[in-house]
C-alpha cells in the first residue's frame, strides 16, 4: 500500500465554542508520529449533518487514513455515523454484542435504559469492531477505496483506551508499519526567532530529512528537529548529526531540550552552585518567585520574596532611600539597584533579584508603558541593572519581565 497520509477529524460543537480543548487530535497525532505515520490535516467540525458530510468528503479526497473522534453517542446531535454512512455508502446495523454490554451496564447500575442508547450499538457493515471497556460506543475500522476509516468516541479516556489497546496494534498489523518518526526540541533564550533563522537559513532551506521547524514562545524560541527512517536508531542518528551542526552556530543560546523550562534550568544551576535566592518584586507581583516555588525541591534554593508594589513598601521595608525615590523615582535604574542589593542582604541569600517598572495602562513617573528595570546581585559581584522596553498588554509585559529575569540569571550562572 502507498505511504499513509493521515487526517484527524474531531466532531463536536463544544470544541468550536471553546468550551473544551481539542486534546484528542494532539494526542492521536503524537501516537501516529511514533508509528511513522504522517498527519497532514486536523479538522474540527460541529454537530451538523451537512457540514459533517462536507468534511468527510474532503478527507476522502486527500487522505488515506482518517481517524474520526466524537459524535458516536446516543443523542440526536450525535451524527457522525449517519453522515459517514451517507458518504461512504455503508449501512449501519445493530451490533448485538455491543448492545448486550450496554444493557448489562444499565442493569448492573440499576439505571433504566432509554431507547436512544441502542443507537450506540450501531456499527457499519463489514467494520472491524473495537470493544470499548471504558464506555459504551465501540470503536470501528472500515475500509473503502483503499482508504482506512477509524471511528472513536470523543471522551478522551475512552479514545485513549481504544487507541492503545486496539487501534495501534491493529494499524501495525494492517499496514505492516516499518517507518519511524522521532523528534527532538531544542530550546533557546536570548535570541529572537528571526535572528535564529538567519543563522540557520542554509540548513532550513536545504532540509528534507531531518527537518527543522522554528516556533516562537513567550520570550524564547524552540526548534523541533524531526527525522524519519525505517529504524529508531537511524532517526536518532540523523537528529544527532543535525543537532551538532545547529549547536555549533547557536549553541550559546540553547538552555535545554524537549520538556526543559528556563525556570527549571535556572533552579538546577542555583542548586549546583549551592546558591540561595530572594526577590524584590514590584510590577511582577511575585510571579518570578512563584515560578521557582512551583518546582519540586524549591525550598533548597528559595529563601523568600517581598512584593514591594507600593512606594512605601520599597522605602520602609526594602529600605530604598528617600533620596533615590525623590531624585529618580521608583521606575529607575537606581531603585532597581537598591532593591536587588537590599533584598539580598535582608534575606541573607547568595542571589538577590529585583523587578520594577511600568506595565501600564498609563505612563508612570514620566516613563512610558513597558519600561522595566531588573537588578541582579550575586555574592562577591557588583550589582547589575538592565533596562528593557517591552510591548503588549499589561499581562504580556509582566510575563516578559519574569522570563527576562530568568534569562539574566541563566547567563550569569551557567
Amino acid at each position: 500500500m502507498k505511504r499513509l497520509q493521515a487526517e484527524i477529524i474531531a466532531v463536536g460543537t463544544e470544541l468550536l465554542l471553546g468550551q473544551i480543548a481539542n486534546t484528542n487530535a494532539q494526542w492521536i497525532s503524537s501516537q501516529l508520529a511514533d508509528m511513522g505515520i504522517d498527519v497532514y490535516y486536523h479538522h474540527t467540525v460541529g454537530d451538523n449533518f451537512k457540514r459533517l458530510k462536507q468534511v468527510i468528503n474532503l478527507a476522502k479526497e486527500r487522505s488515506n487514513l482518517i481517524i474520526v473522534t466524537g459524535g458516536l453517542g446516543p443523542t440526536e446531535d450525535d451524527l457522525t455515523k449517519e453522515a459517514a454512512a451517507a458518504v461512504l455508502h455503508k449501512k449501519l446495523y445493530e451490533h448485538q454484542e455491543t448492545l448486550k454490554e450496554i444493557e448489562t451496564f444499565f442493569n448492573k447500575n440499576q439505571i433504566p435504559m432509554t431507547e436512544n442508547n441502542r443507537k450506540q450499538a450501531q456499527v457499519f457493515e463489514e467494520a472491524i469492531i473495537f470493544p470499548n471497556h471504558e464506555g459504551m460506543a465501540p470503536g470501528m475500522f472500515v475500509e473503502t477505496d483503499e482508504t482506512g476509516w477509524i471511528f472513536l468516541p470523543g471522551v478522551p479516556r475512552e479514545m485513549k483506551h481504544l487507541m492503545l489497546d486496539h487501534v495501534i496494534p491493529f494499524l501495525h498489523k494492517q499496514y505492516k508499519l516499518q517507518h519511524h518518526i522521532a523528534s527532538k526540541v531544542l530550546r533557546f533564550i536570548g535570541i529572537g526567532e528571526s535572528s535564529l533563522e538567519t543563522k540557520l537559513s542554509d540548513l532550513m532551506k536545504s532540509q528534507s530529512n531531518p527537518t527543522i521547524a522554528p516556533l516562537a514562545n513567550e520570550g524564547e524560541v524552540t526548534l523541533r528537529l524531526t527525522a524519519k527512517s525505517d529504524s529508531k536508531t537511524e532517526c536518532h542518528h540523523l537528529i544527532s548529526n543535525l543537532e551538532e551542526e545547529v549547536m555549533k552556530r547557536v549553541g550559546k543560546y540553547c538552555y535545554g531540550t524537549d520538556n526543559d523550562t528556563i525556570e527549571n534550568t535556572v533552579f538546577k544551576l542555583l542548586k549546583k552552585n549551592h546558591y540561595t535566592i530572594s526577590s524584590a518584586e514590584s510590577l511582577t507581583g511575585g510571579k518570578f518567585i512563584e515560578s521557582l516555588i512551583s518546582l519540586p525541591g524549591a525550598s533548597s534554593v528559595v529563601s523568600g520574596s517581598i512584593v514591594s508594589y507600593g512606594t512605601d513598601i520599597k522605602k520602609d521595608v526594602l529600605h530604598v532611600s528617600q533620596e533615590t525615590i525623590e531624585q529618580h523615582g521608583t521606575v529607575s535604574e537606581p531603585c532597581a539597584r537598591e532593591m536587588a542589593l537590599n533584598i539580598q542582604q535582608l534575606m541573607n541569600t547568595d542571589v538577590g533579584i529585583s523587578f520594577t517598572g511600568n506595565a501600564g495602562p498609563d505612563p508612570s513617573e514620566g516613563k512610558p508603558v513597558g519600561t522595566v528595570f531588573i537588578g541582579l546581585k550575586i555574592k562577591g559581584q557588583p550589582v547589575e541593572v538592565k533596562e528593557y522596553h517591552f510591548y503588549g498588554s499589561r499581562e504580556h509585559i509582566r510575563s516578559r519581565t519574569v522570563k527576562k529575569g530568568f534569562e539574566l540569571l541563566y547567563k550569569k550562572l551557567k
